[in-house]
């Protein structure tokens, strides 16, 4: 039994086995097919801007028969609006909306995470709560509400809102980030005389700079491709974005210019892969200097 009981039998300690080549071949192949898939789409469609009008719905080929970048002009100032107007009205609604999220957001979780205050819990679950209605419940009640104070057809209904911390997900995304940094830092600075307003500025805020930059990104992103936002409060031609002037080149009673709808829908992509690579970058610098500040 003494000898059975110390028989130990130790476990295979040998290196794993290295999958078969030809299985990794087979991964990769899979994967590069299903990128492709994916990619297919856009790749149509950035086919389609610089194909003859005839020529984007009579053949699958990506590649054209010959390049006609007459759309890209066409589709610029061919309309009865010059398609910058549509660009700029955009980025001034999708710049405000970054701008307000990134404040009244992180306000808002800074009093979640960090200040006590009578009924924190039942407006923090509240706040959540909201997480679960669909748009299209509050979308009613929103235009009287902005209808009776004046604001329909303009863009005040797109901006306004952002500033006063409406949107849930990004506060419960600044609260779990905020509750990670150390409460020390906040009583040292107590120590040294700091009111509340001043750590959330000189600490809080330096340190949160990774889950402010996603909230950039996703706050920009979110606004630059709302459509139906934009269709229910703008009426005007000359206050519409993007979306909704991409939306004029298809006509449902007549011909559309789809080449030109294609040319401007890859113009429209150019800020959106913009600004997410200077996040993208700011985000890493901030996750390497919020180590050093900690």
């Amino acid at each position: 039994m003494t000898d059975a009981k110390l028989t130990h039998f130790p476990e295979d300690l040998s290196p794993p086995r290295e999958r078969p080549w030809f299985f990794s071949i087979l991964i990769h192949v899979a994967l590069i097919g299903a990128s492709i898939l994916m990619l297919y789409p856009l790749l149509w469609m950035l086919s389609g801007s610089v194909k003859d009008q005839n020529e984007i719905f009579g053949t699958a080929s990506l590649i054209p028969s010959h390049f006609d970048f007459s759309s890209f002009p066409r589709g610029w100032f061919g309309g009865q609006v010059n398609f910058g107007s549509f660009v700029w009205n955009s980025v001034v609604i999708a710049v405000l909306s970054v701008i307000g999220n990134v404040i009244s957001c992180s306000l808002a979780a800074y009093a979640f995470a960090r200040l006590n205050f009578w009924g924190k819990s039942f407006w923090f679950a509240l706040m959540l709560g909201t997480l679960m209605l669909p748009y299209h419940v509050t979308l009613i009640p929103q235009y009287i509400l902005f209808l009776k104070l004046g604001w329909v057809k303009t863009m005040l209904p797109l901006v306004v809102p952002k500033f006063l911390a409406v949107d849930a997900f990004f506060i419960f995304l600044m609260v779990q980030f905020f509750r990670g940094i150390p409460r020390e830092l906040d009583e040292a600075a107590m120590m040294d005389g700091c009111s509340p307003w001043r750590i959330y500025w000189r600490i809080m805020l330096p340190l949160s700079l990774p889950v402010l930059a996603t909230a950039a990104i996703f706050s920009f992103i979110w606004t630059w491709d709302d459509f139906f936002g934009p269709l229910i409060y703008l009426s005007d031609i000359n206050t519409y974005t993007v979306q909704l002037g991409l939306r004029s080149f298809v006509d449902s009673t007549g011909s559309s210019d789809w080449s030109s709808l294609f040319a401007m829908s890859s113009l429209s992509l150019i800020p959106v892969f913009l600004i997410f690579l200077f996040f993208q970058r700011l985000l890493i610098d901030g996750i390497a200097t919020a180590g050093l500040k900690r």
